[in-house]
């Protein structure tokens, strides 16, 4: 079976991340389904969930997945099409904070259960039959936070970032509206 493309996309806050996500799914010219990880659990974020939604093609099939995003890609992902995941950043809110995680895990239990959700999730988007776009939110480069629960979701995005970025195909980074390819600008520190 012939495996799709993936692609991981990162950058700041309006850095044009989704846009892009978005225009590369049309480039792609394939059956689009858009993986939405967001919850409405208040009216800014119902706000923002409606905004994307109207900037999509009405032809692509949605599916609203906050937590079993891996799952629904083992689904999805068996035939051709594209796949857009958006975003990574809070698939790892939602499973970091998730009552089921928050109340019966320690921190190092959390970090470890929610790390090895996120390497299966990027070895199913690299074996994947679709092409895979995952969007995620570079957050590490900011001020530390001053909570403990905010310094873990910090180090966690980072982490899973990492993972997606060396798993991916192709990866960029996005700053004010910009793509850079960072696999193509990636310096081996072996040849340092």
């Amino acid at each position: 079976m012939k495996r799709g493309k993936f692609y991981f996309i990162t950058g700041g806050a309006r850095s044009g991340k989704s846009s892009f996500a978005e225009k590369l799914a049309v480039q792609l010219k394939k059956r689009v389904t858009y993986i939405a990880t967001a919850e409405a659990l208040d009216g800014e974020m119902a706000d923002r969930i409606r905004k994307h939604k109207e900037r999509r093609p009405a032809s692509w099939t949605t599916i609203e997945e906050p937590h079993r995003v891996t799952a629904v890609l083992e689904e999805v992902g068996q035939q051709e099409g594209v796949i857009l995941i958006d975003c990574l950043t809070l698939l790892v809110t939602n499973l970091l904070f998730s009552s089921t995680t928050s109340e019966q895990k320690d921190a190092q239990q959390k970090e470890q259960d929610l790390l090895s959700e996120i390497r299966r999730l990027a070895q199913e988007a690299q074996e994947c039959q679709a092409d895979v776009i995952i969007v995620s939110n570079e957050v590490g480069l900011g001020l530390v936070p001053e909570y403990p629960d905010s310094r873990l979701f910090r180090d966690l995005t980072g982490w899973a970032n990492q993972i997606m970025a060396q798993e991916a195909d192709h990866a960029y980074f996005l700053v004010s509206g910009m793509a850079l390819d960072i696999k193509q600008l990636q310096i081996d520190p072996e040849k340092l």
